[in-house]
């Protein structure tokens, strides 16, 4: 079968310049990532063809070099391009870490996936979604989380080679993981084809872990929460990602915590609101009522007469503690006046007397609504 043109794959022209390339390119590889199309064959095909012509038109010397001989400057035959030309090799798509790197490599400020020496490469960082009470994120709290996860293989100590023996220098690339082709005054290097850029050769692979270098299990880790975390607070526990292959360091582990909607506080920042509903009564004739504090204690807050429904008292430093620091927030009690409902017959008579010796002074806010609702109804009809 014929490989497609490497511009075909990426969708773009041949006159496309380095910026339209990479964006061509990010765009397809988003979409055709194995992770995203986990067991489709046709994808993985794509992806792979993908980062093949990516690799080689991304670069000024190999775009030349497929400008002008296409697909035979780098197939690799007896290292001798058309016309008797030496070629280049091929495999340009296996070396794909920078790319990875720029891409798909980091994770929230980690570096997963990056190779390290002797073909090692750094675990993946992993996230851990965790749901907590706005009590917790007062209080602060401990907790532990079970996370699966890969742990260095034990009988191989995370070498991939069976115990008593070890990994050799890949006689290819003398441990280096790549190699070099020329053709005048073209140099290229690409990615070992033997040992695929480890640098080693596992010649008896390791039979629990099969030469990964580690195996999936799951662990239970403890968790340290500090008070005043708020919702989407980000917790990074170093080296407790998925192991590194073949030796190589393991990710970082991310608990992304949110918080539960509480039944009586709202959150804003530092600061929480509560709204108390208070009777008609207690709010014309004023008087004290006990709130809620979010540490479970009682606090005498004094209501004046009149007050009106909307009305706010600041509680200071009764609100969340800062993260890191030792401030706190302030607590905010908004009043609602609560109307009478299912009144007995005596009550009815009682407001009904109360209404008929109200006075504008009385109701000063719907005596000066109404008066300004005459006047836009004379307008008209003036």
């Amino acid at each position: 079968m014929s490989k497609r043109d490497f511009y075909d794959v990426l969708g773009v022209p041949r006159g496309a310049n380095a910026e339209e390339l990479k964006k061509a390119y990010r765009n397809l590889a988003k979409q055709l990532h194995p992770d995203r199309n986990p067991g489709d064959a046709e994808a993985e095909h794509k992806f792979k063809e993908l980062n093949e012509a990516y690799d080689v038109l991304k670069d000024d010397q190999t775009r030349a070099a497929y400008d002008q001989f296409g697909h035979s400057a780098f197939d690799g035959t007896g290292g001798r391009g058309p016309g008797g030309h030496p070629g280049f090799g091929g495999d340009f798509g296996a070396s794909m870490s920078g790319i990875f790197d720029d891409l798909f490599g980091e994770f929230m400020g980690g570096r997963g996936g990056r190779r390290s020496d002797g073909g090692r490469m750094r675990g993946q960082d992993l996230r851990y979604n965790m749901e907590i009470d706005l009590e917790e994120a007062f209080e602060g709290k401990k907790a532990q989380v079970r996370v699966p996860s890969s742990i260095a293989c034990e009988p191989c100590d995370g070498s991939g080679a069976e115990p008593g023996s070890k990994p050799i220098t890949c006689t290819t690339c003398a441990g280096h993981g790549k190699v070099r082709a020329s053709q005048g005054f073209f140099t290229i290097e690409r990615t070992c084809p033997t040992c695929h850029g480890r640098g080693q050769i596992i010649e008896k692979p390791c039979k629990v872990c099969h030469g990964a270098g580690r195996v999936e299990k799951e662990r239970t880790l403890n968790v340290n929460i500090p008070a005043g975390v708020e919702d989407g607070t980000r917790i990074r526990l170093s080296g407790e990602g998925e192991a590194g292959m073949r030796g190589g360091p393991a990710g970082d582990l991310y608990i992304f915590l949110s918080l539960r909607p509480h039944p009586i506080f709202q959150r804003d920042g530092a600061d929480l609101f509560c709204r108390v509903p208070i009777s008609m009564t207690a709010a014309a004739l004023g008087g004290e009522i006990e709130v809620p504090t979010l540490n479970g204690k009682r606090v005498k807050l004094k209501i004046p007469e009149g007050t009106q429904t909307g009305k706010q008292f600041r509680l200071k430093d009764k609100g969340m503690p800062v993260l890191n620091s030792r401030e706190l927030g302030d607590l905010y009690i908004q009043t609602t006046v609560e109307t009478p409902i299912k009144l007995t017959k005596k009550q009815k008579e009682l407001l009904k007397e109360f209404d008929g010796i109200s006075s504008k002074e009385t109701n000063p806010e719907s005596s000066g609504f109404f008066a300004r609702v005459k006047e836009f109804w004379d307008g008209f009809q003036t």
